[in-house]
């Protein structure tokens, strides 16, 4: 079975990491193995300068890897100008999880649930000026009322029970 890869998908600051908090949640709750990747525009940088795991890094290890008891950490750096796609990540590192929800990639053809805060954004990203045929919900603080309105459906934005329910339904089962 292909993993199943869901999109959370927002403006800045709209509330993709606190839904995708309580998506986790819930599907662990449910028994579910749950793998996450975040999409970061930016570079980040998750060595500390001075620790080791940075200093071996910065003499031009291609990949670092950090092992405990407890976890694995990977720092692994791309070529030049080349990110590696949401397929080869998930390939490469997810073959053990059941689901895989990701945070951001709004430009991928993955299904998408679209975070929407009135507040932050009157109108949908994903039903703006372009129609994104891959969205497949929106999780709203103020949409709910609106859901004949659209032809997905709206979750309230803290109903993560019933997010996982359709998300159940559409990709677990």
């Amino acid at each position: 079975m292909k993993l199943p890869v869901v999109s959370i998908v927002a403006k800045s600051g709209t509330g993709k990491t606190t839904l995708l908090e309580k998506l986790i949640r819930e599907l662990k709750r449910r028994g579910y193995r749950v793998g996450t990747l975040k999409h970061d525009a930016h570079q980040f940088d998750i060595d500390r300068e001075g620790k080791d795991s940075w200093r071996l890094t910065q003499a031009g290890a291609d990949t670092m890897l950090i092992s405990s008891p407890a976890k694995v950490a990977m720092v692994r750096q791309n070529p030049e100008g080349r990110e590696p796609d949401v397929e080869e990540l998930a390939s490469a590192y997810f073959h053990d999880v059941d689901i895989l929800l990701t945070e951001g990639f709004k430009k991928s053809g993955f299904p998408k649930i679209e975070v929407h805060r009135q507040a932050r954004s009157p109108e949908l990203m994903c039903r703006g000026k372009e129609k994104d045929p891959a969205l497949i919900a929106v999780a709203s603080d103020t949409l709910t009322d609106k859901k004949t309105e659209l032809d997905v459906p709206v979750f309230d934005i803290n109903a993560a029970s019933e997010i996982c329910d359709f998300i159940e339904a559409e990709f677990l089962s």
